[in-house]
């Protein structure tokens, strides 16, 4: 059978053909996959379930239940002092990984480029490619915690080049932006009259300031698709909610696809998240103040055994550099996994440039982590003895 050509130049994710690797094995503490550890919270799942006695399983608006659309703009009004239509200019996705799809779709051409900060979620370059577009990485380092600045924009920059997607607190690497950072990208942005879709899914999870978010900065609401979502923050990941806000015509093409693929995301999801938004602070707060504590002890630990990371500023993900082990990322994540069951994700899933790098998630016990650090301890140890 004939595969789209597309399709077929699209490599695999990074992070799950590495994890195929470790199905079927035993007494593996994976410190992979980006998801919380953390219970949906009970009043968040009871509601859930409530909504199903009561048979509320039918089809919702394609943009999703006007409840929510409401609450999510209430919370953007009380929390940000952002306004947003729910009428008309926020849509409810089945996570942010559709809207991350919709929003290339709804705004490229054949041939259009998309700025990409390296590391990048690994869906990032996809979305751009299955749309017809071009992404362009522009690498980091960790001397400025893995973040580009408004000049790395400006070299990167091109004719052709119609948007940039900035997703922070950032999966892999934990960097964020300050207020003041995030000007001088809004300022080069616009002056290059550049879209920027704006993914701040961990927005909540900002540790050492206050969280920004893009659309709040001094006129750029209406040149900025803000993605968010429920997953990661309030442990979600499995209800699937996520959602956009832009412009009108904006949200209007990403519905105008969004009907003919999706149709709705499932009511179940839409009626916990509308709990979650209205009465979950206090989880929130307490999930992350726990995530702070293992972030706190994570990278003392990596750099106390030799492994150099910098501290994250969001998220729940460590990006220590392996390069002292003399190994590429993929060997030592294979080897960790192989002698001491320890599974964690190759840098370079996140881009060619992270070579030398290895992505950690926190969203783990305490006690997994300091087992984990343990058995890298061993693995390092071993290692170094047989250079």
């Amino acid at each position: 059978m004939q595969i789209s050509k597309r399709v077929q130049e699209l490599p695999p994710s990074g992070i799950r053909a590495f994890f195929d690797l470790v199905l079927g094995m035993k007494d593996v503490i994976s410190l992979g996959v980006g998801e919380p550890d953390f219970v949906t919270p009970w009043h968040i799942r009871e509601k859930a379930i409530s909504s199903l006695e009561q048979g509320s399983t039918s089809y919702t608006s394609n943009k999703g239940m006007p409840e929510l659309r409401q609450a999510i703009s209430k919370h953007l009004n009380a929390k940000y002092k952002l306004d947003y239509d729910f009428e008309e200019e926020i849509l409810i996705t089945v996570g942010v990984s559709e809207a991350l799809d919709l929003a290339m779709r709804a705004i490229l051409n054949p041939g259009d480029k998309v700025l990409v900060p390296e590391p990048y979620y690994v869906a990032y370059t996809a979305v751009v490619h299955l749309a017809g577009g071009v992404a362009v990485t522009i690498p980091t380092s960790p001397k400025n915690k893995f973040k580009i600045t408004a000049q790395d924009i400006q070299k990167a920059y091109s004719k052709d080049v119609k948007a940039i997607l900035l997703g922070y607190p950032s999966n892999p690497s934990g960097g964020s932006y300050t207020k003041q950072e995030l000007l001088a990208l809004a300022a080069m942005a616009k002056k290059l009259d550049i879209i920027i879709i704006s993914d701040e899914l961990y927005d909540e999870l900002t540790y050492d300031y206050n969280h920004t978010p893009l659309p709040t900065l001094p006129g750029m609401k209406d040149r900025i698709i803000y993605l968010n979502g429920f997953s990661k923050v309030y442990a979600m990941t499995g209800f699937r909610i996520g959602w956009v806000c832009g412009p009108a015509d904006v949200v209007a093409a990403m519905t105008k696809i969004h009907q003919y693929t999706m149709l709705c995301a499932s009511i179940t999801g839409q009626i916990a998240a509308r709990e979650a938004i209205n009465n979950g602070f206090k989880e929130v707060q307490r999930m992350k103040m726990e995530y702070d504590r293992r972030r706190k002890f994570i990278v003392e630990q990596l750099n106390e055994i030799g492994l150099s990371c910098h501290m994250p500023e969001g998220a729940f993900y460590a990006f220590p550099s392996i390069k002292t082990t003399g190994e590429t990322a993929m060997d030592f994540a294979k080897n960790l996994l192989n002698e001491q069951k320890v599974a964690l994700v190759p840098g370079v899933a996140f881009g060619r440039s992270c070579e030398g790098y290895v992505r950690i998630s926190y969203a783990s016990s305490l006690e997994n982590l300091k087992e984990a650090i343990a058995r890298m301890k061993i693995y390092l140890a071993k290692s170094r003895g047989k250079g």
